[in-house]
């Protein structure tokens, strides 16, 4: 059973980001024939122009992730752009795509109102991700719940393949990865890059602090009992805390008669200690970037061997390759 995620280089990963996703992928891998993690650059270029941005977002997607967990002894990892052969199967499955398919795919229409450009790419961009899955016989792909659609996308297309030319596709399973986790933004929205109130996972420590202690609070009294399930500094606080810490912390809201800037400053500090490893062995891997371009060589290589298999099988299917 292969395991497949890809994560956008659109900017360095903050608390969302890891909480909602990247801890789960990490708890997935085990086998690096098994689990498949790429960096998705060529999905990110519907929003990200500039050249230079790219290369450093790749650069830092990279050592974020690895300094997070992903284990190239558990997990293979590369650049979406080094398997030319995605690209390739990509417009095989454009061919019967119908445009009633990508007309109903709400990314795009969500994307479209917020002010993005609505050229073909963001357009088809799913005829891409289901290209992602299908080179790799994927057989279970980790989204958040408001990707399930881009999985049946995927199914969709390599069913209607399948009937025209023959069984050639396995057909991918999404898993909705575990929302439980709340990540409220500074702002008290979900954290999101789109709102500008993220915290990322390895900013400067300083600098995090800061952020910290700006988090918007509601203005009640000190002396007034609190609801700790209904707080977002406090739903930020539970990622972070033990199950003792936790309780103890849910106490002190009950009780009242306590400031926010005493969660701030617990939050602070149990976040810097969180991190601690990831941070420590990131600035090990960026220390020997070298290694890490070996990793995503290496990644690359073995994603390039499975999705050569897969390409031939669908070439010979459809006719263009004996």
């Amino acid at each position: 059973m292969r395991v497949l995620s890809g994560i956008q280089p659109t900017g360095r990963f903050h608390w969302g980001n890891y909480f909602g996703a990247i801890q789960q992928y990490i708890n997935l891998q085990g086998d690096p024939s098994k689990a498949f993690y790429f960096i998705a650059n060529l999905h990110a270029l519907t929003t990200v122009r500039d050249p230079e941005r790219m290369r450093q977002n790749i650069r830092d997607a990279a050592l974020d992730l690895l300094g997070l967990g992903l284990d190239p002894e558990k997990a293979t990892l590369f650049v979406q752009s080094d398997v030319p052969e995605v690209s390739q199967l990509t417009w095989l499955l454009t061919t019967l795509t119908p445009m009633g398919l990508m007309e109903r795919c709400h990314a795009y229409k969500e994307k479209k109102a917020r002010g993005l450009t609505a050229d073909l790419g963001l357009f088809s961009y799913p005829v891409l991700m289901a290209a992602d899955i299908l080179i790799y016989d994927s057989d279970i792909v980790p989204v958040g719940e408001d990707q399930l659609q881009h999985i049946e996308v995927a199914r969709d297309l390599a069913g209607s393949f399948n009937h025209l030319y023959g069984e050639c596709f396995v057909l991918p399973k999404g898993k909705v990865l575990d929302s439980s986790a709340k990540v409220p933004g500074t702002d008290g929205e979900k954290m999101s890059k789109s709102y500008g109130n993220t915290i990322d996972c390895f900013e400067d420590l300083k600098g995090q602090r800061k952020k910290i202690m700006r988090i918007a609070t509601d203005s009640r009294p000190m002396e007034d009992p609190k609801d700790p399930e209904t707080d977002g500094l406090f739903q930020l606080y539970s990622n972070f805390a033990t199950p003792e810490q936790k309780e103890e912390m849910a106490a002190i809201y009950r009780k009242g008669g306590f400031g926010y800037g005493l969660v701030k400053k617990e939050l602070a500090d149990r976040a810097e200690e969180f991190f601690a490893d990831a941070r420590k062995r990131r600035e090990d891997f960026a220390a020997n970037y070298d290694y890490v371009k070996q990793i995503l060589a290496e990644g690359a290589a073995r994603a390039r061997q499975k999705a050569a298999e897969v390409l031939l099988r669908a070439e010979i299917a459809c006719g263009i390759r004996n």
